[in-house]
């Protein structure tokens, strides 16, 4: 009896796992995962070959062995994540989306909104929140280019969070995971065909806040 034949949506899952397995499992053979995780061999390749899909279990498993959250390996779970310090009361907030940050000004500066998106409280972390449009396929598959990201505002991150940070000499905010070593910050895409960005005193650039979760409205 044929398997059924995937829907695009279930094929992308699919090679956005892939993808991200093969850029975080840099340098292991599958038999090495296979003994750090205690999946089968046969079900490892299966993963890589888009043959199948790991359920959250071996997402875990996964996630564990390399070092990473389990949204780094299946970008779905990004939007099923919720901040613990939710607010309980209810009501609509308008969250502003902001463009191009203007040098010096507050982030929350009427000329940096471009729009407002009505958002039931709560479903908010406390504190300040805004929304960046994310441009550009650094942060694919975990963020794809056009999605509408909440941020909370913070200045510091922990490492391996995605955060909205402002590149000073441009005035323009990127989506990126934060590394640090030996004092030094970077700024990692999660798309492998991306390089990594030294943050230094020649390439200046602060955190303006932490990525809550996604919209995709398109």
């Amino acid at each position: 009896m044929p398997r059924n034949k995937l829907s695009p949506l279930e094929a992308k899952i699919r090679k956005d796992i892939s993808d991200k397995l093969k850029f975080y499992s840099r340098g292991m053979t599958q038999k090495e995962l296979s003994e750090k995780t205690g999946i089968p061999v046969s079900t490892l390749s299966g993963y890589f070959a888009r043959r199948s899909t790991p359920n959250i279990g071996a997402i875990e498993k996964l996630s564990e062995a390399l070092n990473v959250n389990k949204s780094d390996i299946d970008p779905r779970l990004v939007k099923s994540v919720m901040p613990n310090n939710v607010i309980p009361i209810t009501g609509m907030v308008k969250i502003p989306v902001l463009g191009e940050i203007a040098c010096g000004d507050p982030i929350l500066a009427e000329e940096n909104i471009e729009e407002y998106i009505d958002e039931p409280v709560n479903y908010l972390p406390s504190g300040t929140c805004f929304y960046l449009r994310a441009k550009g396929n650094s942060m694919k598959p975990t963020i794809p280019n056009g999605a509408k990201v909440l941020i909370r505002q913070q200045p510091d991150v922990e490492d391996n969070e995605i955060a909205a940070v402002l590149m000073t000499d441009s005035n323009e905010a990127t989506l990126k995971r934060i590394k640090r070593a030996d004092g030094t910050m970077f700024l990692m895409p999660d798309n492998p065909e991306y390089s990594p960005i030294l943050v230094n005193k020649d390439n200046p650039a602060r955190i303006l806040g932490k990525v809550v979760r996604m919209v995709i409205d398109f």
